[in-house]
């Protein structure tokens, strides 16, 4: 059982953090400028300072879910990164009410996504990555008790 919690744990790991790293190599390190131009229409201060620190956020948050070390601190980038884009990019309550209806509906999907995202990052937070995390192999590798999520079965 312990393999089998293992194995989707770190599944889940990958598939949850396959778009905030693509979002940072595809989505802003490909296209530093343009984004950094976007950001400033938006009202961000120093917008390539403040965009290095979200693609770091989202490679180092990334990293550190995947591999299971530090996850909860990763997580915590994460979702800092999430309130951020949220507020900024997608405050679809700001949209003049002449919005296109199927602009507002995108707007409040892609909300509402990274709210759910946000809800991840906070579950990891709360519970950590799971067995086969670096965190967890560390903890029962220093004590012959088992980690809390070898409890869980």
């Amino acid at each position: 059982m312990y393999a089998i919690r293992g194995l989707l744990s770190l599944l889940a790991r990958l598939m949850i953090t396959a778009i905030f790293l693509m979002s940072a190599v595809a989505g802003k390190i490909m296209n530093f400028a343009h984004t950094a131009t976007m950001m400033e229409g938006e009202g961000i201060p120093q917008p390539k300072i403040m965009l290095a620190g979200a693609i770091a956020f989202l490679i180092l948050g990334s990293l550190a879910i995947v591999l299971g070390y530090k996850g909860r601190f990763g997580a915590f980038l994460l979702l800092v990164f999430l309130g951020a884009a949220t507020y900024y990019f997608h405050d679809f309550w700001t949209l003049p009410p002449d919005t296109a209806p199927e602009k507002m509906q995108m707007e409040v999907i892609t909300f509402l996504k990274n709210v759910s995202l946000a809800g991840t990052m906070l579950f990891l937070v709360a519970n950590g990555t799971g067995p086969w995390s670096l965190d967890n192999r560390k903890a029962s590798a220093s004590t012959a008790a088992p980690t809390r999520d070898e409890d869980d079965e």
